[in-house]
C-alpha cells in the first residue's frame, strides 16, 4: 500500500485550498472566514455545507460529513487515498515521491508507454473522420450514436497505417510492441498492425487515460471484438470499459449498471444512464466486483433474458457468492431474449430501460431460481437434494452475518415452496399456479382483497419481531400516502426476513420514483415484478387482526398513528436485543470497552423511558 510522508501530505494542502478543490463542485458563497454551499452529500435546499479555508475543512451539519481536500475527492468521486493524492499532486504541480530508483524507471517506462498508447488514440480518433474511416463512420451512425457520443467515448478507426505513423513520431518499435499497438513479426517477418480494419473503443484507466483497445472487425471476420492483451499498463481482469467517465455519475446516484459490452455501454450512456459499465470479455473478476462496490452497494447487472444470458447471470452470481459482506450485494435485470439495453435505449426508450432495471432481481432471487431449475423437488429425494444445495450455496459466503441470513432465507423459502395453502374449491394444493410457488394478481392486473366469503387460512406462527416488520410495510402499501412521513425511518431499516426486505427496498424506491401511486396501483406493480407471495402475506386477515390500521380502508392519520407506534416497538425490542448481548459481553469479557458499550445502551434505555413518562 502506498505510504506519503506528512510533509508532502502538508505541502499539497499548502497549494490547494479546500474551497478551490470542493468550489469546483459546489456552488460556494463567502460568508465571514468560511464558505458555504449546498452538500453535496444530501439533497438539501437551505445550505447547511461550509468550507473554512484558514483550518482546512469542510464540514456538512446535514450528514455530519468532515474532512480535507483527499477527504472530499475520496467522497465525491470514489477514489482510493492513493489516488486522491495523486490526483491533487498532479493539480499542485508536485512529482510523486519515489521510494526507490527502480521504482522511479518503472514510472518513467510507465510514461513512455502511455504516450504511445495516447498517440494511438489520437491516430484512430483521426482515422475515422478521415476516407479511410467511412464505412467505420457509417456503422456508428447506424448505430445512432451522435458526434458528441462518438467525441466522449473517443471511438475511431484502425486501417493499416498505425505502425508508419508513430514511427514516424519517433515511438521505438519496442514500444509499440510492448503496448501491444503493433504485433511482432514471426519466422522473419516484419511486425505489423495489431488492430486491421476495426471500429476502435479506447479502453480508459481509472485516470481516464487510454491504456489498451478493443476492437470491432468491420464486415465479415473473425474475432468479431478483439481486444489488447495484458501489457504494462493493461491488466483486463483489473478494470472495467468506461468506468472512468462512469465514476461520478455513479457516486451521484449511488448506482451503477454493467452491460455486456462496449456499445451496450455507450449506449446506455447516450441515453443517460452515464453510471454504466462492462468487463473486457470476460466473467467479471474478484477485483472487478471490489471496484464495483466501491462504487455502490447493490451493482445492477444486465443481461440478455436469453439462456446464454441467464448462464452468465449464474457465473457471476455464484462469483459473488463468497465475496458478499453486509449491505453489499448485485441485483440482476434480466432483459427480453433477443434484446440488449441497445435496442431498448433505442426503440422503446429510457423510460422502458429505467423501468427494466428497477425491477431487477436481487441476487438471493437469482440464486433460489437457479436452485429450483437444477432441483424441482417433487419427490422426497429431490427435496433433500434441494435442500441440501440450498445450505451449500448458503455456506460459500465467507462473511458468517451474511452467511447466516442466507441460510436462514433459504430455509424460509424451502418452507414456503413446499408447505400446503388453501385454494377455494380446491381444497389443499401447492402455494401458487406458477413455478416459484407464487400465488396472487398476474401481471398487469390491478389488485382487489378476496371475496367477502372467503376467509385465509392462518398463517404459520412467526415472531414479533417479522409480525411488526410486516406490519409496517403492509400499512405503507395499503397507504402511500405515508411515504415521506416513513421514507427516511423505513429506507434506513434491514428486515430480519431478507425477501421481505427485498420487498422494502423494491417498494420504497418505486413509491420514490412514482409519488401520485394509490393502494391498487401499487399491490398490483409489487405482484407483477414478482413479489405477489409477499403481498399476499402481507395483505392478510392475521396481520389485520394485530392491526387495523394497516387495513386500505383505514384513515391516513389512523394508519400514521399506527406506523409510528409500531416503528417504536420496533426500537424498543432491538435496543432490548442489544443490551441483552452487551450485558453477556460484558460477563464474558469484562472489559472498559464492553463496559462503554453497555453504559451507552442504558442511557439510550432510560432516553425511552423518558419519552414515554
Amino acid at each position: 500500500m502506498a505510504s506519503f510522508s506528512p510533509q508532502f501530505l502538508d505541502e499539497i494542502r499548502a497549494r490547494l485550498s479546500v474551497s478551490s478543490v470542493v468550489g469546483r463542485r459546489v456552488k460556494l458563497i463567502r460568508r465571514g472566514h468560511e464558505y458555504v454551499g449546498l452538500s453535496p452529500f444530501s439533497n438539501e435546499r437551505t445550505p447547511s455545507f461550509t468550507v473554512n479555508d484558514d483550518k482546512g475543512f469542510y464540514h456538512c451539519f446535514s450528514t455530519n460529513e468532515h474532512g480535507d481536500v483527499f477527504t472530499f475527492l475520496m467522497k465525491t468521486q470514489n477514489l482510493t487515498f492513493p489516488e486522491a493524492v495523486e490526483r491533487l499532486a498532479e493539480e499542485a504541480g508536485l512529482e510523486m515521491p519515489r521510494q526507490s530508483a527502480e521504482e522511479a524507471r518503472e514510472v518513467e517506462r510507465s510514461t513512455v508507454l502511455r504516450n504511445a498508447v495516447e498517440l494511438g488514440c489520437q491516430h484512430f480518433e483521426k482515422a475515422l473522420g478521415a476516407p479511410e474511416g467511412r464505412r467505420a463512420a457509417a456503422y456508428l451512425a447506424e448505430r445512432g450514436l451522435t458526434a458528441e457520443t462518438i467525441k466522449r467515448f473517443r471511438l475511431g478507426y484502425a486501417g493499416t497505417g498505425l505502425k508508419a505513423a508513430l514511427t514516424a513520431k519517433k515511438i521505438p518499435e519496442d514500444v509499440l510492441i510492448e503496448t501491444r499497438l503493433i504485433s511482432p513479426g514471426k519466422d522473419g517477418r516484419d511486425s505489423f498492425d495489431f488492430f486491421r480494419d476495426r471500429v476502435m473503443f479506447p479502453i480508459f484507466d481509472l485516470r481516464g487515460r487510454p491504456v489498451a483497445f478493443g476492437g470491432r472487425v468491420m464486415g465479415e471476420g473473425e474475432p468479431k471484438y478483439l481486444n489488447s492483451p495484458d501489457t504494462p499498463l493493461f491488466h483486463k481482469g483489473q478494470i472495467l470499459y468506461g468506468l472512468a467517465l462512469a465514476r461520478t455519475a455513479a457516486a451521484e446516484k449511488h448506482e451503477i449498471i454493467v452491460a455486456e459490452g462496449y456499445m451496450d455501454v455507450i449506449a446506455l450512456a447516450q441515453a443517460g444512464f452515464t453510471h454504466a459499465v462492462a468487463p473486457l470479455g470476460t466473467a467479471l473478476t474478484e477485483a472487478q466486483l471490489e471496484l464495483l462496490w466501491r462504487l455502490a452497494p447493490e451493482p445492477i447487472l444486465c443481461f440478455d433474458g436469453d439462456k446464454a444470458g441467464q448462464r452468465a447471470a449464474l457465473r457471476a452470481a455464484e462469483r459473488a457468492l463468497p465475496l458478499l459482506k453486509p449491505g453489499l450485494s448485485l441485483r440482476f435485470a434480466l432483459l427480453p431474449a433477443g434484446k440488449d439495453p441497445d435496442d431498448i435505449c433505442r426503440r422503446e426508450g429510457p423510460g422502458a430501460m429505467r423501468d427494466l432495471l428497477n425491477a431487477a432481481l436481487p441476487l438471493s432471487e437469482v440464486l433460489w431460481r437457479q436452485l429450483l431449475d437444477t432441483y424441482p423437488g417433487d419427490t422426497p429425494e429431490r427435496r433433500a437434494a434441494l435442500e441440501k444445495a440450498a445450505e451449500s450455496r448458503a455456506r460459500q459466503i465467507a462473511d458468517g452475518t451474511v452467511q447466516n441470513q442466507y441460510v436462514r432465507m433459504f430455509k424460509d423459502r424451502l418452507f414456503q415452496h413446499f408447505r400446503p395453502a388453501f385454494r377455494p374449491g380446491q381444497g389443499t394444493d401447492r402455494a401458487g399456479s406458477g413455478r416459484f410457488g407464487r400465488a396472487g394478481p398476474s401481471r398487469g392486473a390491478r389488485f382487489a382483497p378476496p371475496p367477502q366469503s372467503f376467509t385465509p387460512p392462518p398463517q404459520a406462527p412467526i415472531s414479533g419481531e417479522r409480525m411488526r416488520e410486516r406490519i409496517l410495510l403492509a400499512t405503507l402499501i395499503s397507504h402511500p400516502g405515508l411515504f415521506d412521513h416513513v421514507e427516511e425511518r423505513l429506507g434506513g431499516m434491514t428486515f430480519s426476513d431478507g425477501r421481505l426486505d427485498s420487498l422494502r427496498q423494491t417498494a420504497v424506491i418505486h413509491i420514490a420514483q412514482n409519488p401520485e401511486l394509490d393502494f391498487a396501483v401499487l399491490s398490483a406493480h409489487l405482484s407483477s415484478v414478482g413479489y405477489a407471495a409477499e403481498i399476499a402475506t402481507l395483505l392478510h386477515p392475521e396481520v389485520y387482526q394485530h392491526a387495523g390500521f394497516a387495513r386500505p380502508t383505514a384513515t391516513l392519520d389512523q394508519a400514521t398513528a399506527g406506523w409510528d407506534h409500531t416503528f417504536t416497538l420496533c426500537q424498543r425490542a432491538a435496543l432490548k436485543a442489544d443490551l441483552e448481548r452487551a450485558e453477556l459481553e460484558l460477563v464474558q469479557n469484562p472489559t472498559n470497552e464492553a463496559l462503554a458499550i453497555r453504559d451507552a445502551l442504558l442511557q439510550q434505555a432510560h432516553a425511552f423511558l423518558a419519552e414515554d413518562d
